[in-house]
């Protein structure tokens, strides 16, 4: 009987220990202002509230410093097993899976490359926000997913190009 009864637990145990590898969930990792710098961009990744992450399938973790960088790799790497997505709360620093967030877009918000979008855990806080300043929109992370990047990233950086014939900068 107490061979049997053993025998149960330990099985019971396996099964528990398996059921609780299958349900792992993925988790965004610290990051190292030393060292971390944008997958898009190179710029160094300050731990703030506008650095976002990806955790890819194989388990490697890349770190963004603005939520538009992260959309601009995800555009141009369609093809990589993403298993996780995560952006920060505004207000905290807390990570949020990139579904479970809500956005604020406002052309006057300073966001490190310029892309103007903020992430919030709760509903209630960005509406808070964006009925606090003047021209914002809330989005959801599917918005973001049809948003175009790209035309905000080009409006503001143009400063920042360069022509080899005479140094100044030109719209295209």
């Amino acid at each position: 009987m107490k061979k049997r009864l053993f025998s149960f637990i330990v099985l019971a145990g396996l099964i528990m220990m398996l059921a609780a590898c299958g349900n792992k969930k993925v988790q965004p990792v610290a990051i190292n202002e030393a060292t971390d710098t944008c997958e898009t961009c190179n710029m160094a990744v300050i731990d703030n509230q506008y650095a976002t992450q990806i955790i890819l399938k194989n388990g490697k973790s890349m770190v963004f410093d603005d939520v538009g960088c992260m959309y601009e790799w995800i555009t141009k790497n369609e093809n990589e097993k993403i298993d996780a997505e995560f952006v920060r709360d505004y207000n905290d620093k807390e990570w949020i899976l990139v579904d479970d967030a809500t956005y604020v877009y406002n052309q006057s918000l300073k966001t490190p490359m310029a892309y103007h979008v903020i992430s919030f855990k709760d509903k209630a806080t960005a509406e808070d926000f964006a009925a606090k300043n003047e021209g914002s929109a809330i989005m959801t992370a599917k918005d973001l997913a049809d948003h175009d990047w790209k035309s905000n990233h080009d409006k503001e950086d143009h400063s920042h190009a360069h022509d080899e014939n005479d140094g100044h900068s030109h719209s295209h």
